[in-house]
């Protein structure tokens, strides 16, 4: 033994070769933490001076090779200066990584499986790279609102070229090993059986002088061979085109792009200067603070809903779904997709036809992208059985009900389907807004009975709310946090309210949005300020996009929850619209109207009409500067998530930050409504809050977030 750690070890082969191990103590994966780096930089420093070794062989004991650095450390090495970390970030590189690429003998690394961020620099600071068919590589950085720190943006180029290196680092995606073996990231891609077996035949070729590792070394240690036209081709169109990809918002693919581009003309050391600049000056940002965040957020999320899995006693085998059409067809196609067989029940076979049909389209997109064979999809629709009758619904260990959202629909059809199904079956409701308790007085066992509120389009919204009634059981929860986590969704478990936790905020903000345009705001305008503070899509577009009937529907259940809150003394422009039969993108006409495109798609086109029909309904028109606008929108949205937390219709900050995250697409760099709150000071959100606070109750601070203010306290 050469060399044994917690995390790394080092063993002499019997044919003088070398072989360091990656196989980090009491973890599944292998990670750059604290531990891990110090190791190698011991392990480095011993195989600098080992006599006996002629030829490196870089493992991992895992079933991935290296995942990364360990984000939950991210926080207290990105607390240090700018400076620090640039030099904390230049050691390493120099101490450890240099020392593995310097070695005087040949190195292979053998990538067995998931190399990404470090672990792909990791494999980078090797001679060669042999990879598994089943492995992926990548430098995800970017998605973190960072960039690769362990040399990433200065090896990649060289290996790959600079085309290549900035597509790579910029997208931040993972790159399957045909992909790899193309760009050339890698020499070899090979089976995984014959992974360390094809690595030690490259060493040997090395040591005999049939590879010039040498040669290979020296173009990762001189700038890169690029004339002054081919690098300005190369990063100058690279940067406006990720600048717009991008975003203002997100600095990190463009900051790759110009370290590479600094980095191009220096040597290995100096170019490792200037990427530990670049992320050390990303890493003082909130952009990284709140993207770094919501990774920590979403691997808190996943944690606590396996831990509610883990409480089920019956594993859903099959399930059923109640009403088709689009969103129960949705329901349907992501439970057969994911591997529960799923029946589908409708009333007409119109509904059942609609629901085939949206399962159909979406099977046949991923056959056209080549994601799935066609007997693939074939097996996925055998999955799916549509039924107009109760047959069989007795096999159901879980049944999501989907009908028009009407109580007394509801009521109707929960209380005959709970007469159909086996002891033990969990009956849930896919309501949006009624509450829990109430739907349950219909049932004669609501203990099994609960919310479990999808978001529209089913296969593309990430969260499930799993809403818990007043007399709802612990299986009931369990068993459906379970089954959303086998549709490959994040559940969030949730107390009952009107609009439950994800609505209920966004209604104060839409709420208040109604309230501008009422004073005569441009719905245009606020559409334009929002979208430019980070929200996909502007409020006015949101109503046009969910439909302006719904959001009428949705907005009469939340005044009479909250009468005091988020009623209104005037008919809202959405309730003008929706009496002139304008229910956006549906039937083309809503606060925009809807013309299609070249390609066949439809888009959103200004309409003076519009104005006509609200003059009677809202004073004149006026300019509202952008601050205003944000503030008159966000602070609503943000008192109400407050609200949420200190009443406990959530556990947590995170679960309700990480809600609207993945329920409405609150801007991801932002963090979530409390982190926004957190950002700008608790103090002076109270503050400014306080400026709106004649307007109504909706602007008025908690007593609880003016002693959290007081105190200096924040949510995170």
């Amino acid at each position: 033994m050469i060399f044994s750690g917690k995390a790394i070890t080092v063993t002499q082969l019997d044919n003088g070769f070398a072989e360091l191990n990656f196989n980090l103590e009491g973890d599944s994966v292998n990670k750059f933490n604290a531990l891990t780096t110090d190791e190698l930089r011991q392990a480095a420093e011993t195989l600098r001076s080992a006599d006996n070794v002629k030829g490196l062989l870089v493992t991992s004991g895992k079933d991935v090779f290296i995942v990364g650095a360990d984000i939950s450390e991210f926080g207290n090495n990105f607390s240090e200066s700018e400076e620090n970390i640039a030099a904390g970030v230049l050691e390493t590189n120099k101490s450890v990584f240099n020392v593995i690429e310097d070695l005087p003998f040949p190195s292979v690394a053998c990538v067995n499986g998931f190399a990404l961020g470090g672990g792909l620099e990791m494999a980078l600071t090797c001679d060669y790279r042999v990879m598994s068919t089943a492995a992926k590589i990548g430098l995800p950085e970017t998605k973190l609102g960072i960039i690769p720190g362990f040399g990433g943006t200065v090896r990649l180029p060289r290996v790959i070229g600079a085309d290549n290196a900035i597509e790579w680092i910029a997208s931040g995606k993972e790159q399957r090993a045909d992909a790899a073996l193309k760009a050339g990231a890698v020499d070899a891609v090979v089976e995984p059986a014959k992974l360390k077996e094809v690595g030690i035949a490259m060493l040997e070729q090395a040591v005999a002088g049939k590879l010039d590792y040498k040669a290979k070394r020296q173009e990762k240690l001189q700038p890169l061979q690029l004339n002054d036209i081919e690098m300005m081709m190369s990063f100058e169109t690279s940067k406006a085109f990720v600048a717009g990809q991008a975003g203002p918002h997100y600095p990190a693919p463009v900051t790759a792009i110009k370290v590479m581009q600094k980095a191009a003309k220096l040597d290995r050391d100096g170019a490792l200067a200037e990427e530990a600049k670049g992320i050390a000056k990303l890493a003082k940002t909130e952009v990284a603070k709140n993207l770094v965040g919501l990774f920590l957020g979403d691997q808190e999320l996943a944690k606590t809903g396996k831990t509610w899995a883990k409480k089920s006693t019956a594993k859903v085998e099959k399930a059923a779904v109640l009403g088709a059409g689009i969103m129960g067809g949705g329901i349907a196609y992501q439970s057969a997709l994911k591997g529960t067989p799923i029946i589908m029940k409708d009333i007409a076979q119109d509904g059942i036809d609609l629901g085939l049909s949206e399962a159909t389209k979406l099977l046949s997109t991923r056959v056209k992208r080549g994601r799935m064979t066609a007997e693939q999809m074939a097996g996925v629709l055998n999955a799916i059985d549509p039924a107009l009758s109760y047959e069989g619904m007795e096999t159901a260990d879980i049944v999501v009900e989907a009908v028009v959202e009407n109580p007394k629909v509801k009521h109707a059809v929960l209380a005959e389907t709970e007469t159909k199904l086996k002891e033990g079956a969990v009956l849930t409701s896919n309501t949006s807004t009624i509450s829990i308790s109430y739907l349950a007085e219909a049932l004669k066992r609501p203990e099994d009975f609960c919310g479990m509120h999808f978001f529209n389009p089913v296969h593309k919204m990430p969260l499930v709310e799993v809403i818990r009634g007043e007399k709802t059981n612990d299986e009931a929860v369990a068993r459906t946090v379970a089954y959303a986590l086998a549709m490959g969704k994040k559940p969030v478990v949730v107390n009952d309210c009107p609009g439950f936790l994800v609505n209920r905020i966004l209604s104060p903000y839409m709420g208040a949005f109604m309230g501008l345009v009422k004073e005569g705001a441009d719905f245009v305008q606020i559409d334009k300020v929002m979208e430019k503070f980070g929200w996909p899509m502007g409020p006015a577009y949101l109503c046009d996009v969910v439909g302006i009937d719904t959001g009428v529907k949705a907005g009469a259940v939340m005044r009479e929850g909250f009468p005091t809150r988020m009623s209104a003394d005037y008919k809202s422009a959405s309730e003008v619209l929706f009496e002139a039969g304008r229910y956006g993108q549906k039937n083309d006409a809503g606060y925009y109207k809807y013309e299609l495109d070249r390609r066949g798609r439809q888009k959103k086109v200004a309409d003076e009409t519009v104005w006509d029909l609200l003059a009677d309904h809202v004073d004149a028109r006026q300019d509202f500067d952008a601050e205003t606008i944000v503030d008159r929108l966000m602070i609503p949205m943000c008192l109400e998530a407050v609200r949420c937390l200190e009443e406990g219709i959530a556990d947590s900050a995170n679960d309700v930050d990480m809600s609207l995250i993945y329920g409405v697409g609150f801007p991801p760099f932002r963090g979530g409504a409390l982190h926004y709150i957190d950002d700008m000071g608790v103090a002076e959100f109270v503050a400014r809050a306080d400026k709106y606070a004649e307007i109504g109750e909706m602007y008025q601070a908690t007593e609880r977030l003016r002693e959290m203010a007081k105190n200096g306290e924040t949510f995170f």
